[in-house]
């Protein structure tokens, strides 16, 4: 009878512990479906953010590739390597939501949640008001 307690302990630390490791499965460089970039996604507290990491064209006219077409004029000379476009998530029962993705390409920022599809899959949608005003896109883990 003693033994029920420990199993207990044992299976809430376990799950416990599984859950916590559930968290983090998005770290990691992620290669965009045209195979242009790679994103680095880390955690800063408690939030989920992502870096473009790596350009396969990092240069024009051999100098760094800005953020041209970002809006906000002060920051159109910002290089676009290692810029933060994956900003704000949270993790939420296998998803993570609340963030914004910003498109470098268009200048503009969306809304944007994310789900693991396995453990080298990242499902990326991006939308504007509701989720089904969107785009989803597939991201592949770098190995």
């Amino acid at each position: 009878m003693r033994k029920l307690p420990f199993l207990m302990l044992l299976f809430v630390a376990i799950s416990y512990n599984a859950i916590a490791q559930n968290k983090d499965a998005i770290v990691g460089k992620w290669l965009n479906p045209s195979g242009e970039g790679q994103i680095e996604i880390y955690k800063k507290g408690d939030k989920y953010y992502g870096k473009l990491a790596w350009l396969k064209e990092p240069n024009l006219n051999g100098k760094p590739k800005l953020d041209a077409n970002n809006p906000a004029e002060n920051l159109k000379k910002r290089p676009l390597l290692n810029l933060e476009i994956l900003k704000d998530f949270v993790y939420d029962e296998g998803k993570w939501t609340d963030g914004t993705i910003y498109d470098p390409k268009s200048g503009k920022t969306y809304s944007c949640n994310m789900t693991l599809k396995g453990n080298d899959v990242l499902n990326v949608r991006g939308y504007v008001g509701i989720s089904l005003l969107g785009r989803s896109e597939t991201f592949r883990r770098v190995k």
